[in-house]
């Protein structure tokens, strides 16, 4: 079975094709970090999760199983596939994400030898071990919230042979004790970016980090920090997001109602909304709302003050819109997608961020250009 696993591993790094990663990810072994049990999803249902379990599979199956380039979930809502029933319903809560994505993430925020890193949600440990392979223990730091996917994580780390800083606490606040660091690299989403996190890094170090809003519209950031202790940077190319920050999501949704308030025709289609790059933008302009879709409704709900807003088809043409409470939802949102239609509806890549100790602000375009101010 190990030569097996070395094969896989050596297979998996070709297939990879970084050269900056590649021998940590032919000595790493991922089947340390995935335990005895995974989750696969059931059928259809995005809710719906099977435990996938080590000894009713062959060695060589496990083994294939392990190293496929594949996202394997490790915790459902809480519960540890070691510890599940046959089956668990509700939301992954952690995961070994697909090696490719791993290294895409390490590549991104620049990280090279001589680098001191703080790691931002350890989950199985993988990406841990990745740098330490690479870097060595003492460069480091990785902190986790979940104290039982934290043990499991420093068990696996250390089972591999590695011995990082690994820290059980909120991830939000960074870790100051090892500060400062050439770079902070996240493996979860955020909504903003956390100002210990811009705190604990040196000038010129750079925070890496997948961003997720309460629409569901995401961006990769990476910032880069300056001698003023301010950060700056475009986002990425990418399109990819991880698992939110516990603190970071969003608040349930009350029950949805349509028709309220005061009624006019829509400048823009709803549809748009469906556009990855829109619905990011739509979520700047309306950074507390959240999301939903019906048949041929678009729906915006605030929890935080009450506002609602629907679209739907007019008998006469358009759109029509009604909008109820203190917010305007749609104006919001129908301005500031007009203003990136305006702007040839470029990628999230067009955009840039600027996070200080007051406020932080998306741009488009150039940092002067226009802008919107991301929730406290």
């Amino acid at each position: 079975m190990t030569d097996t696993a070395t094969g896989l591993r050596l297979a998996l790094a070709d297939n990879l094709g970084s050269a900056g990663w590649r021998e940590a990810v032919m000595t790493v072994p991922r089947e340390l970090f995935l335990g005895q049990v995974v989750y696969r999803a059931d059928g259809d249902r995005i809710d719906r999760w099977v435990p996938v379990r080590r000894a009713e599979m062959s060695p060589n199956d496990w083994l294939s199983l392990v190293y496929a380039d594949q996202t394997w979930v490790t915790q459902v809502g809480g519960v540890l596939a070691k510890d599940a029933p046959e089956v668990v319903i509700g939301q992954p809560s952690s995961s070994s994400t697909l090696p490719s994505l791993v290294v895409l993430m390490l590549e991104a925020a620049g990280i090279d030898e001589g680098d001191k890193v703080l790691e931002i949600g350890t989950g199985t440990g993988y990406s841990t071990a990745l740098m330490c392979a690479r870097l060595g223990d003492k460069a480091v730091t990785s902190i986790e919230y979940d104290p039982e996917v934290a043990a499991a994580a420093e068990r696996a780390i250390s089972a591999a042979g590695y011995a990082p800083t690994c820290v059980v606490g909120d991830g939000l606040n960074g870790y100051a004790a090892n500060a400062a660091y050439d770079r902070v690299i996240s493996t979860c989403s955020v909504r903003v970016i956390p100002l210990p996190w811009l705190w604990q890094v040196r000038s010129g170090g750079t925070i890496t980090t997948p961003m997720w809003g309460w629409m569901g519209g995401v961006a990769f950031a990476h910032l880069t920090v300056s001698d003023d202790g301010t950060a700056s940077g475009r986002f990425r190319s990418e399109d990819l997001c991880f698992m939110t920050a516990r603190a970071h999501l969003a608040p349930p949704r009350p029950p949805l109602i349509t028709g309220l308030g005061q009624a006019r025709l829509s400048r823009i289609d709803p549809a748009v909304l469906r556009n990855d790059t829109a619905l990011w933008v739509a979520q700047l302009a309306a950074p507390q709302a959240q999301c939903s879709w019906g048949t041929d409704t678009t729906i915006l709900v605030d929890v935080s003050t009450g506002s609602r807003a629907d679209t739907r088809p007019d008998s006469a043409g358009g759109w029509v819109v009604h909008q109820h409470g203190p917010l305007r939802l749609w104006d919001a949102v129908e301005e500031a997608i007009l203003i990136w239609q305006d702007a040839g509806s470029p990628h999230q890549s067009e955009f840039g961020l600027t996070i200080g100790t007051d406020r932080q602000r998306v741009w488009l375009g150039e940092p002067d250009g226009p802008g919107w101010q991301l929730p406290a």
